[in-house]
């Protein structure tokens, strides 16, 4: 075997692992990595704690350090592993990996950029990458597809929504005015909005009898409004299963279902959701590797 034919197995026994979870060690390596984002998020959160990381900054420290450095391992690797890297390196994850990875070697390089370390954090984001193992995958599927049927109905509403908001907020500010603290009609459009949603700040509250009628309407209303966009896509997720089952036998089915199962990356484009079995990329015609 010559080294060119070595290094491309290498590195595609490295792609297989990294980019997929179909394999076992594709699984094991998700999962260790999820440990590793938690563990970073929670080192992230300690340290924000000042009574904590004045007594364990140098723990703290070093095993932050520690994560940087396995992090930028990973996404060098993941660099290295496609036939495009910057396919994966102007991606949204590689952004994400990217942005959550430098902060640690600008607050070392730079004095007063520790600020900067707050963007760790984006690493929790990567925990929706391991969330294509495949006992998630067809859920998560079915959700988008149920969401993305049901934008037009729920932009509708939302939009609904703020037409009554400014309504009542134009009429709360002629009800309670400025010596009540409705002093413009934005700020008791603010006001509305968080008495429709049920949060209630309390910052502002009517004190005339018809301003406190108004917003016990208000508040009745809200309840309403948050079930509707539950409904809506409850709605459209029961539609659409039961027009897949309606659609396929119960053989085929199963076979659907396993389709949305498949993890498997492509090398060169890195275009998921190919079908069990497939031989190329449907996106790039590129040969894909099982192991």
């Amino acid at each position: 075997m010559s080294k060119q034919t070595t290094n491309i197995s290498w590195r595609d026994r490295l792609h297989e692992i990294i980019y997929e979870a179909d394999t076992p060690a594709g699984k094991l390596f998700d999962v260790v990595l999820l440990i590793f984002i938690l563990a970073s998020i929670l080192l992230v959160m300690l340290e924000s704690v000042k009574t904590i990381d004045a007594k364990y900054h140098n723990i703290l420290y070093y095993g932050e350090w520690t994560v940087t450095i396995l992090f930028s391992i990973e996404y060098i690797a993941r660099v290295i592993t496609v036939r495009k890297p910057w396919k994966y390196i102007f991606s949204f994850y590689g952004i994400v990996d990217f942005l959550s990875t430098i902060p640690m070697y600008i607050s070392f390089a730079l004095a007063g950029s520790h600020a900067l370390v707050a963007l760790r954090a984006l690493r929790l984001l990567r925990v929706f990458r391991i969330l294509k193992l495949a006992r998630y995958l067809g859920a998560s599927n079915q959700l988008a597809s149920a969401i993305k049927a049901s934008r037009a109905k729920i932009s509708v509403f939302l939009f609904a929504v703020l037409i009554a908001a400014v309504i009542f907020g134009t009429i709360m500010y002629l009800v309670e005015g400025a010596e009540h603290g409705f002093d413009n009609i934005p700020k008791s459009v603010y006001w509305c909005i968080v008495t429709l949603t049920t949060v209630g700040f309390g910052d502002i509250a009517p004190e005339t009898a018809l301003g406190q009628f108004i917003a016990t309407i208000i508040m009745i209303l809200g309840y309403g409004i948050i079930a509707v966009p539950t409904g809506i896509v409850s709605a459209e997720y029961t539609k659409a299963s039961g027009d897949q089952k309606k659609k396929f036998s119960d053989e085929e089915l199963e076979h659907q279902k396993s389709l949305q199962l498949n993890t498997q990356c492509c090398v060169n484009c890195l275009s998921e959701t190919h079908q069990d079995g497939a031989e190329f990329c449907h996106k790039c015609g590129c040969k894909l590797h099982y192991d």
